[in-house]
């Protein structure tokens, strides 16, 4: 048997693996995939020039990464053509991982515009992502922010770049009951983000980047955040025109009234 024809029988033992009657089958499959994967590199190594080798050394470093990577690994390869993509766990049950690049994005209080965003090469905690977002936010305000409203998952820090971080929480004894509204006004008002976030997932094409590389992510992050508030904008502006068309209607009508009696 050639090494393509056992290659395609040991793809298909791979179909439905999760299956508990096919878990032994296909795990004895793809330690065969990497044995024959690894066999592969080294003859071709072998039988490369010097130049060649050279030329190809970064790509069987990637390849090498991928074939001897363990479960329990960290900074594992998840794509060969993606390789500085990682895994971000989600927390939910219909989705436990999403695999790519974080990316942080910086809206106004009122009006819901967003006035930064930053992508992030590496897997960090939240707290460690403040410091961008807000470079990238202050880099279109004439003032810096002085508050930051977040949510409990950036935990670790009261105060990034001289902007204070507030996060929920139980209101504190000493706060009189102004306090207590203000506070919970504010964390309220921090909510609107979350439909921010999933219309420009799913409606601005933040959800999957077709562009190539970590600069890829950056000009899809901030093509999707510009989408978001050309059409936020166009929306205003429609509305304004339909509100001046029925204020002119109501005049013309007055008008009109006035000159029949």
């Amino acid at each position: 048997m050639s090494t393509r024809q056992e290659i395609k029988g040991h793809r298909i033992s791979l179909r439905f693996f999760r299956h508990p009657r096919k878990i032994k089958k296909a795990k004895s499959a793809m330690k065969r995939l990497k044995t024959i994967a690894k066999t592969l590199i080294r003859d071709l190594d072998r039988n490369f020039t010097p130049e060649q080798q050279k030329k190809y050394a970064e790509k069987f470093y990637l390849y090498m990464r991928e074939l001897l990577q363990e479960k329990g690994n960290k900074n594992k390869i998840y794509s060969l053509h993606e390789s500085h993509a990682y895994a971000v766990g989600k927390g939910k049950d219909h989705k436990k991982w999403e695999y790519g690049t974080k990316a942080s994005l910086v809206t106004t209080k009122k009006s819901g515009i967003i006035i930064g965003v930053a992508s992030h090469e590496k897997n960090e905690h939240d707290s460690k992502t403040l410091e961008a977002a807000l470079i990238s936010a202050n880099s279109n305000r004439n003032k810096p922010i002085k508050e930051a409203i977040c949510d409990r998952g950036y935990v670790g820090k009261k105060e990034v770049l001289d902007t204070k971080i507030s996060l929920p929480g139980v209101p504190l004894k000493r706060d009189t009951k102004y306090q207590k509204e203000q506070k919970r006004e504010k964390f309220r008002r921090r909510a609107a983000i979350e439909p921010i976030i999933g219309h420009v997932k799913s409606d601005h094409r933040m959800k999957i980047n077709y562009l190539k590389g970590f600069i890829g992510d950056e000009i899809n992050l901030l093509l999707s955040a510009s989408a978001f508030n050309l059409k936020k904008w166009m929306n205003n502006f429609i509305g304004l025109l339909i509100l001046v068309r029925i204020v002119l209607l109501g005049v013309c009508r007055i008008k009109a009234n006035q000159t029949d009696s």
